[in-house]
């Protein structure tokens, strides 16, 4: 996110002597200074104080693969998954994490948790990760700081960032996620030359939730962290607590945002996707899609028009209200528009859609410039029949 944030206690000047306060014995010592950033030294970085050392490693331990494995390499099939049959898993969000379309910029899938990390602490060292909570509560902890996330909020977690995630009680978590080996930005088209969002722009600085409360851990001892990278899981060892950080600030930084804080764009007739784009990478753009007011020209068709995917797959995520451009479309779907054929309203759903007023639909939109290959699981959520659902 291309704004400056910072918590805790910093120096005056970066690159600099950092004193720690004087101890029982007297000794004070310094701060360790370290840069978090992406794309060597050109994108999103920030500087890290930590009590100790953040490379002490005492131990590696084992390795597991876990690369999706692919179904269907290439497919043409419109497709719905129905999310919700994914069974909750006795495990934590890592863990229970189920991969259904990839390639090889991206990962889109679901999780279903009923754990909260405690045990260990994980970083994705591959991707940048995006999570839309679609139920539950919790909070992301971060060597950073936390974040509160409730039902609608978007989670960037940038490459590298060590957490864990707990959850609150009462609310089975469901999880949309995406691992994109593109870092994830806001739209280009809403930021002015600064990195700044525009006036224009769907939603602002003040709606993103920034780490808070940052923790400060002087502990020494086993902690593990689990690593991914190159589509590895690696189990490593350090001698001290990750979260041991006194102060930062920068730009490199997980943050949050509510779908519910996405003001949509509207026009006389219908505005194409674009105007909801929420985050964009080299590979993929993300789109929410939310309840706004329709076209007010007045031979205007709110229904979106048939439209060719020619150039990227389509996802989308339903999360609430009612899909006034697919039939039989319930929270917990996702819908697969491959490239190569085009699509559109389901029957009757443009006839409906003229004379309304307004929409109270919520949906997310992954569009990938590459093809999706499916996994296993993805067949299995798969309701074998959507793909005729434009038949009259």
């Amino acid at each position: 996110m291309p704004f400056y944030h910072t918590l805790g206690q910093i120096p005056p000047k970066r690159h600099t002597q950092f004193e720690k306060p004087p101890g029982r014995d007297g000794a004070a010592g310094l701060y360790y200074e370290q840069l978090f950033g992406t794309i060597g030294f050109e994108g999103m970085s920030s500087l890290l104080y930590h009590l100790h050392r953040p490379t002490m490693v005492k131990a590696v331990l084992e390795s597991v693969d876990t690369t999706p494995v692919v179904a269907v390499e290439k497919n043409i099939l419109s497709r719905k998954l129905l999310g919700f049959n994914l069974e909750p898993s006795p495990a934590d969000f890592l863990e229970s994490r189920i991969p259904l379309l990839i390639n090889k910029d991206l990962i889109v899938g679901l999780a279903a948790p009923t754990q909260s990390m405690t045990t260990y602490f994980y970083k994705n060292a591959d991707a940048d990760e995006l999570i839309f909570v679609h139920r539950g509560s919790g909070r992301l902890r971060t060597l950073l700081g936390t974040i509160p996330f409730e039902y609608g909020d978007y989670l960037i977690i940038p490459r590298g960032m060590i957490y864990q995630i707990e959850f609150d009680e009462g609310v089975q978590p469901r999880l949309l996620y995406v691992e994109s080996h593109s870092p994830i930005y806001t739209p280009k088209r809403y930021r002015n030359q600064f990195g700044q969002l525009l006036e224009h722009s769907p939603f602002c600085e003040r709606d993103i939730k920034r780490p808070q409360n940052l923790e400060t851990h002087d502990e020494t001892g086993d902690f593990l962290i689990k690593i991914k990278k190159q589509g590895a899981l690696h189990s490593l060892v350090y001698a001290t607590h990750p979260f041991d950080v006194v102060g930062w600030d920068g730009y490199n930084f997980p943050y949050g945002f509510s779908i519910f804080n996405f003001e949509p764009i509207t026009g006389r007739v219908h505005q194409p996707p674009p105007v909801h784009q929420t985050f964009q990478t080299d590979a993929f753009v993300v789109c929410s899609f939310c309840p706004r007011l329709y076209d007010y020209h007045p031979k205007a068709i709110p229904a979106p028009y048939n439209h060719s995917n020619i150039d990227s797959d389509e996802v989308i995520y339903y999360v609430d209200g009612d899909f006034m451009s697919r039939n039989d479309i319930a929270p917990g779907h996702i819908t697969l528009h491959p490239g190569g054929i085009p699509h559109g309203p389901h029957p009757g759903a443009m006839e409906r859609s003229i004379g309304k007023k307004e929409t109270q639909e919520y949906a997310v939109m992954v569009d990938t410039f590459r093809p999706l290959m499916l996994t296993d699981a993805a067949l299995r959520l798969d309701d074998g029949k959507y793909y005729k659902s434009w038949i009259d």
